[in-house]
């Protein structure tokens, strides 16, 4: 049984940000400072992707743990409506797997970076994410990458 009230609920959950989360805009801030320029959210490719290079024809995705269903410490299923939660996560994993399938096949090179690289008790220094997103950029050979906690 849920603790909140339906109300309360859905107060809570109207105020989960799909876009523009402190992830983001830390790993944004970052690389800015590095001098790459990016576009936000762009409309016209396949899932709007968080951050894209167009100069490097790259994106970088930026994935909440518990909505992306990441294997990590930051992730628990919820105990209340586990059917529920069940079907939107494994849909939700099915949706960035076609995203990044359809980025790829329009030439676009991804790289997924996990909340829990960026906070929570197993998150790598800011230096070492910058760093690996930066020789995505660099290193044109690669397709699809992920950075995660250790």
């Amino acid at each position: 049984m849920d603790v909140l009230t339906q109300e309360q609920r859905r107060l809570n959950m109207s105020r989960i940000r799909g876009r523009d989360t402190k992830p983001e805009l830390l790993l944004r801030k970052g690389l800015h400072a590095r001098g790459y320029r990016f576009r936000v959210n762009v409309r016209d490719l396949p899932g709007r992707p968080d951050i894209v290079f167009p100069k490097y024809r790259a994106v970088i995705q930026v994935n909440g743990c518990f909505w992306h269903g990441h294997d990590c410490h930051l992730f628990k299923m919820p105990n209340s409506r586990q059917e529920f939660w069940a079907e939107k996560i494994a849909a939700n994993r099915l949706r960035d797997r076609r995203t990044d399938l359809a980025l790829s096949e329009a030439g676009w090179r991804v790289l997924t970076v996990w909340e829990c690289s960026l906070k929570g008790l197993k998150r790598r220094p800011m230096d070492d994410v910058l760093t690996c997103c930066e020789s995505f950029l660099q290193d044109g050979s690669r397709k699809v990458a992920y950075v995660g906690s250790t």
